[in-house]
């Protein structure tokens, strides 16, 4: 295959996953927005959308393309994959039954964070974390424990890949004030969200260590702002801690 045909096949498989984000992002759209709001020929985009509904990775209702249930199966693979995501399901919806608060299990893929696992908790908040959603490691508490946990060098590496974007005016944007920050949550063993993804939510999170000393995730519960200060707070923290030790030790065991 000559160079130009090996850029032409890159190409195309570029565009076919920027629809796919497209229409997850969009809950569905058609011929003519997609082919807009990525700036390619409407046959172009029209080539790209059948095909992957004759492979049937999308649906077509009306006019409009959805994400098939095709893909639902993928990511309940990607999910139980490694045997301790498994484990981590169980441990977040033990922490959830606890602490009465929305829980989440988070891993880092690519510099960012992904939620693998979450349960909502009796007294949960809706804060928008479904299972797969990226998030940046900086700005929550379940990602700076997990930064927190790595090497220097790797921590650059995401710095300059992803950034520090800020999202809300609490949000750490500043790389000398992370690293100090990183250290703290390494002194305490916990690492804090004030306000910093979501205005009017905080967060506790702390890592999930696998036996080979590498971080493996972290385990992190929110919830609004008034109700994640003073005795609750130190009790929610408490919890955390205890459940998030208790996953390592399974994970040891296994």
């Amino acid at each position: 295959m000559t160079t130009n045909a090996n850029d032409r096949s890159l190409k195309t498989t570029v565009t076919t996953l920027r629809i796919v984000e497209l229409l997850r992002e969009r809950d569905g759209a058609g011929v003519t927005e997609i082919a807009r709001e990525l700036d390619i020929a409407p046959s172009t985009a029209h080539t790209h959308v059948t095909t992957l509904e004759a492979q049937e990775y999308v649906v077509k209702e009306g006019d409009t393309y959805h994400l098939g249930l095709r893909f639902l199966g993928l990511g309940n693979f990607v999910r139980t994959r490694k045997r301790r995501f498994g484990k981590a399901e169980h441990y977040t919806n033990v922490l959830a039954e606890e602490s009465e608060r929305r829980s989440i299990f988070t891993v880092e893929e690519h510099g960012r964070g992904v939620y693998v696992h979450t349960s909502p908790g009796k007294h949960g908040v809706w804060t928008q974390s479904t299972v797969g959603k990226r998030v940046y490691l900086h700005s929550t508490a379940s990602g700076k424990a997990i930064l927190a946990h790595m090497p220097t060098e790797r921590v650059h590496e995401i710095i300059d890949r992803v950034g520090l974007p800020q999202e809300t005016e609490q949000t750490i944007h500043d790389e000398e004030a992370l690293f100090d920050e990183l250290a703290e949550i390494r002194e305490r063993g916990y690492a804090l969200n004030v306000e910093e993804q979501i205005s009017g939510v905080r967060a506790v999170g702390a890592p999930v260590m696998g036996p080979d000393g590498d971080v493996f995730g972290a385990l992190s519960v929110a919830g609004p702002s008034n109700r994640m200060k003073g005795e609750q707070f130190d009790r929610l923290t408490e919890v955390l801690l205890g459940i998030a030790e208790e996953l390592e030790l399974s994970i040891a065991l296994s």
